[in-house]
Order: structure tokens, then sequence, then C-alpha cells
């Protein structure tokens, strides 16, 4: 009997604890790493002004981050090739858990949650192989790792849920690494980046790629429109005396396709496609390029080169309150029509990852 008093009064204690939210966290809109002026590595949170509203240390340079649909929980993801993930308390600034990539992987800077939270996703390299993987971590149980399932290529960076709540798409940038090489680039030769679509469970549903000319175009960040139209960030790893578009688009069902520039607008973009962000409700597509010092706005229905926005060392971008901000390594926030959000003193990474306060 007293077994059950017990039990029941654990029920009624959990029922009476608050359960903690984005809100909880200083309601921040991104989450972004950062390095401090001490040289120092963070997690941030910044909320609609502009304002960090926390920071957590991660043990090194950091890339993206995953927030969780429901809870204050954040995954860092170092930077490319990386071997630290961990997870964050938002709230407490504690580590929840810190994700160890099995022998013969390495983490490629980028992860989501399934749409109920319970599964993280991650994009790794089986580096042996020479082959991508995604790896699938149980929330529930601490993020325990469940398993892997292949990315149908090699070197996958960015990966993202479609707006079915149901499939994955998967930036598979074509590529290879080793770490006995560091940042070394091994296949250049004869890589070929692709986009694979997945089910939760790892089915392939679909995968594209993009023409032979275009085959050291490595696919390597994703933005996701409501009705489904990707659209991809490349970097060229062919011959610099060669131009190549650093955008696309792809829709399920058609080819994948380029969204082509002049000579001069492709040249000014050093061949390096940062993020990648949908924003005009939709009509209009942004790249940045932080070796180019500029943000390309793109019509996705002509499908060319709109505007220009040179703003230094620019990478990341995203919607905040319907308009589209940019963040830079000078410290700068500033929206794409020019005027600043907040100059502060962080080196901002390369991206900017919204937070689903709901």
């Amino acid at each position: 009997m007293r077994n059950r008093r017990g039990f029941l009064a654990g029920l009624v204690a959990a029922s009476l604890t608050p359960r903690l939210s984005w809100a909880d966290a200083g309601a921040p809109a991104f989450l972004s790493a950062g390095r401090a002026p001490d040289g120092a590595y963070f997690l941030y949170g910044v909320n609609y002004q502009g304002r960090p509203v926390f920071r957590i240390p991660i043990p090194d340079r950091g890339h993206a981050a995953a927030a969780h649909p429901d809870r204050p929980e954040a995954v860092a993801f170092a930077r490319r090739p990386g071997r630290f993930a961990v997870v964050l308390n938002c709230v407490s600034g504690a580590e929840i858990a810190r994700l160890s990539a099995p022998e013969g992987r390495h983490f490629y800077g980028h992860g989501v949650f399934s749409p109920d939270g319970t599964t993280l996703y991650t994009t790794e390299n089986d580096y042996e192989a020479g082959e991508g993987r995604i790896g699938l971590w149980d929330v529930a149980r601490g993020y325990r790792r469940m398993g892997e399932v292949s990315s149908s290529g090699v070197g996958p960076h960015d990966i993202r849920l479609m707006p079915d709540g149901r499939t994955l798409v998967v930036a598979n940038g074509g590529v290879e690494t080793h770490p006995d090489s560091g940042r070394a680039k091994l296949n250049l030769p004869v890589m070929q980046p692709n986009l694979t679509y997945l089910s939760l469970e790892g089915l392939v549903l679909d995968m594209v790629q993009m023409p032979p000319e275009h085959r050291q175009n490595s696919i390597r960040h994703l933005d996701v429109r409501g009705d489904g139209l990707v659209a991809f960030a490349m970097q060229w790893e062919g011959e610099e005396t060669e131009l190549r578009p650093v955008l696309g688009l792809h829709k399920r069902g058609a080819a994948p396709q380029a969204v082509p520039g002049s000579e001069i607008e492709m040249r000014a973009m050093n061949g390096y496609g940062g993020s990648v962000a949908f924003f005009d409700g939709g009509a209009q597509v942004a790249v940045s390029s932080p070796r180019g010092g500029r943000v390309q706005l793109s019509n996705v229905t002509t499908g060319r080169i709109a505007q220009s926005v040179e703003i230094e060392d620019v990478c990341g971008l995203s919607l905040l309150g319907g308009r589209l901000l940019t963040s830079s390594g000078t410290g700068q926030l500033q929206w794409i029509d020019g005027a600043s959000l907040s100059q502060t003193n962080i080196a901002w990474d390369n991206h900017l990852v919204p937070v689903n306060a709901g």
C-alpha cells in the first residue's frame, strides 16, 4: 500500500510540475552558433529584437542547430566534419546529452526532429565506406541511438522535414572526406551530388541529380516552401575559371532547376552558396555567399535573379516576422532592405535556425 501511495504521489507531483516551454528560455526567435569576443564558442538564442536571451558554451566552433518542436532543448552541431553534437537545456544551460557518432562516423553539421519531437535525425559520414548515413536518436531515452539508414549519397549535409510531416529531404553534397585528411575533398573528379527524399523510417521515396554540367556543384543547404518546393544552395568544386549558379529549385515529380545568372552575377557569388531561404510569401528566394559578401534574391516564378545586396561576411538567413533577416561574421543582424536590427560583438556562424515557440 505504501508503494501505491508513493506512486500516486509521484503522479500528482508530475502533473503539478509546470512543463517548460521556449518561453521559459526567453522566447527566442532563432538559434545561432557564434564566437564571443574572448574567442569562446556558444549557442545563442536570439529574440525578435535581435538580442541574445541566452548563451550556452559549446566545445568548439559550431555550424547549425536543431530546435526541439515543443521543449526548450536544442542540439548544437560542430562545424563539419565534426565529432560533437550536444543536447542543451536552453533554460538552465545544462548539457542533457552528448551524442557520440559510432566508430567510423562523424557528423556533418545538421539535424532535424520528427514532428512529434520523439526522434532526432542527424547527417553523418561513414568515412571508411565513403557513404552517407542518417543517424536516428531516441529523444525519450536520453537521445540514445536507435540506428541509422543510408542517405543514398555521399556527404549528406543539410536535412529538412517536408511540409507533409512524413518526408525528409537530404542534401547529399557528393563530396567525400576522411578525418585523416582534415577538410580535404577526396573525390572531386567523380563526385555526384543529389537530393534524396526519405520516409521517416528511411525508405527512399525519390532521388534526383543535377545535369552533368553541374556534377561538381555540391548541394549543401536547404529551405522548403509550404507547398513542397525545395530551394537548395550549392558550392562549386570545379575549376575556378568555370561559372555555375549557386541556387537551385526542385519540386517532386519534376527535374531540378538551377537559377541562372549573368556572368557578373555568378562571379560575384564566388561559387559559394551559404544559406538559402524563401521569403515574400514564398514568391522570392534568397541565397547568401560569405565569400562573395552578398545575398542574391530571385523570383521563384521566373527563375531569375532580381536583386543583389552587398553585406560583408554574410551567411545566415531566416524569416523573422515575415521579413528576411541576415546574420554575418561581423556581428550584424540586418534586414535584407539594409536596415539594422542589431549590431552585436558576436561573430555569427553559418546559420539562423528558427524556433517553433508554439
